[in-house]
């Protein structure tokens, strides 16, 4: 079921007016009802497995809970970790494996093709690892029902694409009691209509424009065009993943759930080392606690932290997808942030809007190893960018894809986008009587009028999905 699906339209209103008939004390059964049905939608054998592996997990916490035995404890955690990152591997990337194994020997074998991957694995099986590492680690015990620990990792919101969330944050909110006139109206519909035109405005129009590029290599675009190509993917995949994350956490809050903050304006920073502090807040924190830290972190010598650093991004890269492309994606993030801890870089006095321009040039080159179909077409565009650097034509076959009206639409929406983010980071609009009681509703209904206008009504797949 997609959050931008008609038939989510309906689930959410009845699981939200059941939601608050109900008792205190059934409430949360019926949020883990509607978390498996809203999975069920997917896939029903794929139900089976986040149920076994969930409860998997639950039971070895309550066992490392209970014994002070340090082997034991270790025996325990090593079976959550290893159960989890198997069936990652088995679904994510045994075929990659295999396929690449196989053609070191024989190039001319017949390569299996890829399985179906579950929504959301990646997602709820780092969530349910960190639980397990916290318990080992005495961070808290494993004091929870079964019931309350299912849905701490399923909770529909969230389970099929983040943010991932931590035990202690959403555990005690789902153990509370929570009263129908506490809902924050106000915040979640802004983030749950900002949510829609992110996804249906920008990103899903964007792909109308990325798609035919990259699916048609080699193709006749030049370098100019490779490069603004992959600045639009970089947009179209934050306005897609930050849409589902305000959908997320605005659905969250109308049963009185605060998830926790995934994306932080991250087309603003002004490095690539501030860039990785404002995407994917969630998952990059989960890299730092239970990757980073765990390897020594930066207390330890200077080659060795060079070493952390970039097997975190590497891992990170991996965790994306069993491609080769989301390694060379994930090392050019790691090699860029090192470049940026150099003394003689942090010396460097750029002014601001430089910074900013200089962090979206190599983003958006870096993101188009992220979206390149493969290695071939990767080393295509690369070399186009930054052997032949070819501007001729300027930018006639990419502006051709779709019709003027079209383009000069989506390049209005892009500079909506921006805007707003802009007047957010620098908190031009202060607090005000006006602003809150007029101004506000009235740029949302013009959000509102701009999601029926030009958004894309064909319920596409969020991106991260497939993660």
């Amino acid at each position: 079921m997609l959050f931008n699906s008609l038939i989510f339209l309906i689930f959410l209103p009845c699981v939200f007016s059941v939601y608050w008939l109900l008792k205190p004390g059934y409430r949360n059964g019926l949020l883990l009802l509607a978390s498996y049905y809203f999975y069920f939608s997917y896939n029903p054998w794929f139900l089976l497995l986040l149920i076994g592996t969930s409860a998997l997990d639950f039971y070895l916490a309550k066992a490392i809970s209970k014994t002070d035995e340090a082997a034991t404890r270790k025996t325990f955690l090593a079976i959550s970790i290893l159960s989890n990152i198997g069936v990652l591997f088995v679904f994510k990337y045994f075929i990659f494996f295999y396929n690449t194994g196989l053609s070191l020997f024989n190039p001319n074998a017949a390569l299996l093709t890829n399985l179906i991957i579950p929504a959301g694995l990646s997602f709820y099986t780092f969530q349910s690892i960190s639980y397990t590492i916290d318990v080992y680690r005495r961070k808290y015990k494993a004091d929870d029902t079964l019931q309350d620990f299912l849905l701490y990792v399923s909770f529909f919101p969230h389970m099929v694409a983040g943010p991932i969330v931590r035990h202690h944050t959403l555990m005690p909110q789902l153990k509370t009691v929570h009263y129908w006139k506490t809902i924050e109206w106000a915040p979640a519909v802004k983030l749950i209509v900002w949510g829609y035109f992110k996804k249906m405005v920008i990103a899903d129009n964007l792909a109308l424009i990325v798609d035919p590029v990259f699916d048609k290599l080699p193709g006749d675009f030049n370098s100019l065009e490779y490069v603004i190509t992959g600045f639009l993917f970089l947009v179209q995949l934050y306005a897609d993943f930050s849409g589902y994350s305000d959908i997320a956490i605005g659905v969250a809050k109308l049963f009185r759930i605060n998830l926790s903050l995934n994306w932080n304006r991250p087309l603003l920073a002004t490095s690539v080392s501030d860039y990785w502090k404002r995407h994917h807040i969630s998952l990059t924190g989960w890299f730092k606690d239970y990757v980073y830290i765990s390897l020594g972190g930066n207390r330890v010598s200077t080659p060795r932290w060079v070493f952390n650093i970039l097997i975190v991004f590497v891992l990170s890269g991996f965790w994306h997808g069993a491609s080769f492309t989301f390694i060379i994606w994930g090392l050019l993030n790691g090699i860029f942030y090192l470049f940026e801890h150099i003394p003689l870089f942090k010396r460097v006095q750029i002014p601001q809007p430089l910074r900013r321009l200089y962090t979206l040039f190599f983003i958006s080159v870096f993101f188009i190893a992220f979206r390149a179909n493969t290695t071939s077409d990767l080393e295509f565009i690369y070399r186009e960018i930054f052997l032949k650097c070819n501007l001729e034509g300027n930018m006639k076959h990419l502006l051709s894809i779709n019709d003027r009206i079209f383009n000069l639409v989506i390049a209005l929406m892009v500079g909506f986008l921006f805007l707003k983010e802009i007047g957010e980071e620098n908190h031009i609009l202060k607090p005000t009587r006006f602003k809150d009681n007029f101004l506000r509703p009235a740029f949302y209904l013009v959000v509102g009028v701009f999601i029926f206008a030009f958004g894309n009504f064909n319920a596409n797949s969020f991106i991260y999905f497939q993660f």
